[in-house]
């Protein structure tokens, strides 16, 4: 892989970025108290919108390509909104944390969210009531996901994951499963598109994959640490056997589902660890610094490589 496109106009890092699921956009929210919509097909940044007031952490989209929830960044409004992009306009404000969120986890398959914060809750959410549908209490930095059939959600902190049933949460998970001895903050927890795997990142620099079922830790990889600060960012690629990560020394590497093994790395003069997103479908993923560049294959390696098949 190599980079294919480079935008160069943040005035600051880059704090979250998310594709929809459906569609060629991708949204990317940085520092700078920014939103921006780009159109991924033709590379082309369509929409810039500003959040001067309250400041934009993390941002998802919503199943809609139009809409998007996002969190604040300013320290006295923790609340979540619901943003049209069409139009800049609020639709929904979703007020019950009390610190900063730092994990936000669209569900696929309906209209519901859930969203994890440093004053230890994690709450669900529906999109069309403003008023949390659930809360459960955490002893640490919470991370949480949706698998992608909507039927289950994790939490992971304090070195374990733990898996709960939508439709029966408030009886508590269903099953836990450890990241042996691992106790550093959880950053990210994700779920492989096939429901087979999960990854999780840790301040420590490790990133976990997890078999989703059984529970069994299949490999552990170790980067940079990242400062309490930053966040470590992972993701799969869209057929599970790779994933790619970021480094508490700003730089990206690619490691091996199956083997286990770093296969390739792309070095920065960074010291922050990069977002990151793999495109849905789609042989290319996205990293964001003070830059967001798109990574491609690079073509003349893979004709040397099947010339030589």
């Amino acid at each position: 892989m190599e980079v294919g496109m480079t935008f160069r106009d943040y005035n600051s890092r880059i704090s979250s970025m998310d594709f929809h699921k459906t569609s060629n956009f991708l949204v990317t929210a940085s520092d700078d108290e920014s939103i921006r919509l780009y159109d991924v097909a033709n590379a082309v940044c369509l929409k810039t919108i500003n959040s001067k007031k309250y400041g934009v952490d993390l941002v998802r989209f919503t199943s809609h390509p139009s809409t998007v929830i996002y969190s604040s960044k300013n320290g006295w409004d923790e609340s979540l909104r619901l943003l049209s992009l069409h139009d800049n306009k609020y639709l929904r404000y979703f007020k019950g944390h009390h610190d900063r969120v730092v994990s936000l986890s669209l569900c696929s398959r309906s209209e519901c969210f859930i969203s994890g914060s440093l004053d230890r809750t994690v709450l669900l959410w529906d999109q069309r009531v403003e008023k949390c549908q659930g809360l459960l209490h955490v002893q640490g930095r919470p991370a949480t996901a949706y698998d992608d059939q909507g039927l289950v959600f994790a939490i992971a902190f304090g070195g374990y994951i733990r898996l709960f049933d939508v439709r029966k949460f408030e009886k508590g998970p269903f099953d836990i499963f450890s990241t042996g001895g691992d106790v550093s903050d959880a950053n990210v927890v994700k779920f492989s598109n096939d429901g087979r795997l999960m990854l999780l990142t840790t301040s420590g620099g490790f990133i976990h994959v997890v078999d989703s079922f059984h529970g069994n830790l299949l490999s552990q990889y170790n980067v940079k640490p990242v400062s309490s600060g930053s966040t470590l960012e992972a993701s799969f690629s869209p057929e599970g056997m790779f994933l790619i990560s970021g480094s508490g020394d700003g730089s990206v590497y690619a490691f091996s589902v199956r083997s286990g093994k770093e296969v390739a790395s792309w070095m920065s003069t960074e010291a922050e660890p990069p977002v990151l997103r793999w495109a849905p479908g789609s042989l290319m993923f996205v990293t964001g610094s003070t830059e967001l560049s798109f990574f491609v294959p690079d073509l003349s390696k893979l004709a040397a490589y099947v010339g030589r098949k």
